[in-house]
């Protein structure tokens, strides 16, 4: 019961007060480590083999250093201090969570487009997608911002709860830890073919069973939302696999279905084109509306994966 009151209080203040800047998050620590250590690492290992043991070391090392440190944190906070012990429970949880910024990041595109300014709206997009921005129609804003929002809902929300009800602080850290790594150098570049290589694959295995939750949470927030869960199912189980990546195309073809809308197409990456399977059927076409509909059923799916969590918990 104590688990179950701690990961609610943990939602609520993602919720209400989502990443100030001000606040010391993890992520960001994370950040600035795995930075350092890769530039030492690609100076010093050369060859193939050596990136390839560096980048094991790093996706291994890092994750498994937040959720010993975090652990011995708590348990060491909590044996002078049993409440405050609880608190810093809650708070390392809450910095696991994204839904706050993610809607706070997606509702500035929105309301850039709202406004009539593209620029602005480009320039707010850029900060939540890795594909080139500074060219992009308004149509190709909306639709980053929705796959952003669809990806995101797994890897930025659902997952981490996951781990945060099944470890708590200390493996949702973890996960953290692997996600931000894949973010920074799972990348299939010349740089990080093999360096990358480590961190990209414990990813894609920490997020299997995330991915596929958030898409099902998707499709059944379709369903209460706008009455689309037919559909949703239908493009989910059709379209799920039209991704590079083994996860993100769930609940991208959830949330496509969910608002009848079709995603993927053509992008550009630091000036090389790519062009991704389509995802979805274009029963409607992309309009400003469909950002606020994304983070709606993001928000909703949110609810219904926790609900689910820990119905399984007290089970």
């Amino acid at each position: 019961m104590m688990v179950t009151l701690k990961v609610l209080v943990a939602c609520g203040l993602d919720v209400v007060f989502g990443d100030p800047r001000w606040f010391p998050h993890p992520v960001r620590l994370m950040g600035m480590m795995a930075h350092g250590f890769e530039r030492l690492a690609l100076r010093v290992f050369r060859s193939r083999s050596g990136q390839y043991v560096a980048g094991v070391f790093l996706a291994l090392g890092l994750p498994a250093l937040f959720y010993f440190s975090t652990d011995w944190m708590i348990q060491t906070v909590t044996e002078i201090n049993a409440w405050t012990g609880h608190i810093l429970w809650i708070l390392l949880g809450a910095t696991t969570l994204a839904g706050r910024d993610l809607a706070d990041h997606a509702n500035h595109v929105s309301r850039a487009l709202q406004e009539g300014s593209l620029d602005n709206a480009r320039q707010a997009v850029s900060r939540i997608v890795g594909r080139d921005t500074v060219n992009l129609s308004e149509p190709d804003v909306i639709r980053a911002t929705v796959e952003t929002v669809a990806e995101s809902t797994s890897d930025g929300v659902i997952a981490p709860l996951v781990y945060l009800v099944i470890g708590g602080p200390p493996l949702a850290l973890a996960y953290k830890a692997v996600n931000t790594l894949d973010s920074m150098i799972g990348h299939r570049t010349e740089t990080y073919q093999y360096f990358g290589w480590a961190a990209a694959r414990c990813d894609d295995v920490l997020n299997w069973v995330p991915a596929r939750l958030s898409g099902l949470c998707l499709v059944m927030a379709g369903g209460l939302r706008h009455g689309t869960g037919l559909h949703a199912w239908t493009i989910f189980l059709r379209d799920g696999g039209n991704h590079a990546s083994p996860n993100s195309g769930r609940p991208e073809a959830a949330m496509a279905g969910a608002l009848q809308v079709q995603l993927g197409g053509s992008s550009s990456y630091d000036g090389v084109a790519v062009t991704r399977p389509l995802i979805g059927d274009q029963r409607q076409s992309l309009t400003r509306t469909h950002i606020s509909s994304a983070i709606e059923l993001m928000a909703v799916a949110s609810v219904l994966a926790l609900i689910i969590l820990l119905v399984i918990v007290w089970l």
